[in-house]
């Protein structure tokens, strides 16, 4: 749950932005098209993201004209100007970056230097988007805990350096799509906010309730990187003879792999709904959503996710200038709130919500403001908890059994091997060997059910029955797959692990009950693995086994093919909750034990 806050304001912040806003035409002359495909993919990347311009800190010539500790000190200096206080009248300062001008000492120090600033407290965090927020929960701590009454918090990024023309020519070898992505995405600049125990005395502060920062880097393997090459993400840039061997091998490039960035999102609104339930944020509540995001092609996901969960955001309340600043990774939200305040109106009690996801290796973060105007605070209630509807209750509910199935089933030692290149072909043909049986026995226990359903639930029924048709010949294809891959069980030798066996078991017996609403619960997570959970595992199984990629029909048909299945399992739950409230009790309780059961299969494949 968050970090509580109750005497942190946040009453200045200031961002610097190196140079003029440079264009897509202008960008060339800056970072500069390696080749004819580097071209290519700058169109369609920007095409993409929607962005229009940006800033850099280096000049056409690829010579720094403002350095990550430049950029940094500016930002302050713009921070404590409205202020009317000295950088000496600052006890606390925490900051943030991919990667600072020297890589030690800290980055914090490094600005504590130039400022020439006396003696005072510094932390430094290293990271990507979300380390931003990390040192402002930093500075917002020594705040609350009354160690200091004011703090400075501090966020650079300075990734044109990395997308030089010159450093790109260095590399040995063909550049794949992944290593030029991020040189059309990210921006140079700085930020800051300042931190008090009291509001500004004139005009408005924002008042900080709370943080919540939370990562799942255990859950997913590496998406953005810069230090190893990418055939090789196990082996530093320090382990090579000379660095300039590992430039020239590809260490040096900072890479998004883009087949794992859609599950961020995910992430994130997995997150968003145990805040909701916790009743930490009310959708209706939120006057403003300052969202970073990359793309806007990802903010369409992001929406339409929460549009799913019945916890949308207006539009009109969404602000981003991804468009003009590009993305500047942990300064984002920094720039982001600077350029927000000096152009809105605030009102006294306005709630600002700050979503900051990470793609590094996932971690997703938040924050709620609250404005005060004039010194005037407004006393924190206590908040009735909201009435949902029954189905907006029960798909809350049901995101949190899903969010932790999900990050069991990627905590698994078969997920791991997949995601890290220790799969063998004999784990893939053991998988099989566990899953085909169960997809075989799918549609048995659905028609089952449908005998046991009783006439108001007729509709259900036929949901259900086409269903199981469409699925009651898939474990063929799976079999073939499996066979493909060089199994040689015949197709009744085939045994489900223990796990697999209590889960069948459990299927069936929920079946044979009289009207087995909950199991609408169980095709949840069963459905949920082969539309979320395999098309993320399946390009590491691609790029890792050495097998001909008509071994893969089963996994890539279910992952291209059963969207529909979410809307009329929706549906589904809808017409059940409607005719018999109670049931969703059991959906839920139906959905945790499948969800336990499939995660034991899982985990004892190996």
């Amino acid at each position: 749950m968050p970090a509580y806050f109750n005497r942190v304001y946040l009453n200045s912040v200031g961002s610097f932005l190196p140079g003029p806003a440079i264009n897509n035409e202008e960008m060339d002359a800056y970072v500069g098209s390696v080749n004819a495909q580097s071209s290519r993919i700058k169109r369609r990347i920007l095409a993409e993201n929607g962005i229009i311009s940006r800033h850099y800190g280096i000049n056409q010539e690829g010579q720094t004209k403002f350095s990550s500790t430049d950029m940094a000190v500016h930002a302050i200096e713009k921070t404590l100007s409205p202020l009317n206080i000295e950088i000496n009248d600052i006890p606390f300062l925490s900051s943030a970056t991919v990667g600072a001008d020297l890589a030690a000492p800290g980055f914090a120090n490094l600005i504590h230097g130039q400022l020439r600033a006396a003696p005072m407290q510094t932390m430094s965090f290293q990271g990507i988007c979300a380390s931003g927020v990390a040192a402002m929960k930093a500075a917002a701590q020594v705040v609350e805990l009354q160690e200091f009454h004011r703090a400075v918090a501090v966020a650079t990024e300075f990734p044109s350096r990395l997308f030089k023309a010159s450093r790109f020519q260095k590399i040995e070898g063909n550049l794949d799509f992944d290593s030029h992505f991020l040189r059309w995405m990210l921006s140079d600049g700085s930020g800051a906010v300042c931190f008090e125990d009291q509001p500004n005395a004139t005009g408005i502060s924002l008042k900080l309730n709370w943080i919540h920062l939370k990562s799942f880097s255990g859950d997913y393997p590496t998406c953005m990187q810069i230090g190893a090459p990418w055939s090789q993400p196990q082996k530093s840039y320090l382990d090579y003879d000379s660095l300039e061997q590992a430039e020239k091998d590809g260490a040096f490039l900072l890479r998004q792999d883009i087949r794992l960035l859609p599950n961020l999102f995910d992430v994130g609104v997995s997150e968003f709904m145990n805040l909701v339930l916790a009743n930490e944020i009310q959708p209706q509540e939120i006057d403003h959503f300052l969202c970073h995001y990359s793309s806007e092609r990802f903010s369409d996901v992001i929406k339409t996710l929460l549009d799913k969960a019945g916890l949308t955001i207006p539009p009109e309340k969404w602000y981003s200038n991804l468009k003009t600043r590009g993305n500047t990774g942990a300064a984002s939200i920094f720039i982001m709130l600077d350029e927000f305040l000096k152009t809105h109106e605030l009102k006294g009690g306005e709630k600002i919500l700050c979503f900051i996801p990470e793609s590094g290796r996932f971690t997703v973060s938040f924050i709620l403001f609250e404005v005060i105007n004039n010194a005037q605070i407004s006393k924190t209630t206590t908040r009735p908890n909201p009435v949902r509807k029954p189905v907006e209750n029960l798909l809350l509910q049901l995101g949190q059994v899903w969010h932790q199935y999900r990050s069991d089933v990627f905590r698994s030692e078969l997920a791991h091997r997949i995601f890290n290149g220790t799969i063998t072909v004999d784990d893939y043909q053991k998988w099989m060997e566990n899953w085909i049986p169960q997809v075989r026995e799918g549609s048995l226990w659905m028609r089952t059910a449908i005998s046991n359903l009783s006439a108001p639930f007729q509709e259900i029924q036929e949901l259900i029955h086409k269903h199981a048709g469409e699925e009651q010949f898939d474990f063929n294809i799976l079999y073939s797959d499996y066979k493909q891959a060089g199994g040689s069980k015949a197709l009744d030798d085939l045994q489900r692990n223990s796990g697999g066996e209590a889960l069948n078991d459990y299927m069936y017996k929920k079946a044979k009950s009289q009207d087995p609403l909950g199991l609408l619960g169980g095709i949840f997570i069963i459905e949920g693995t082969g539309q979320k959970i395999i098309p993320t595992l399946l390009p590491f199984l691609k790029k890792h086994l050495n097998l001909q990629m008509n071994v893969f029909k089963f996994l890539e048909y279910h992952g291209e093919n059963d969207v529909h299945h979410l809307q009329r399992w929706t549906h589904a739950v809808e017409l059940a909750l409607m005719i018999e409230p109670k049931s969703a009790d059991d959906i839920l309780k139906t959905a945790q034990e499948v969800a336990n059961l499939y995660k034991k299969q899982w985990e004892l494949v190996l």
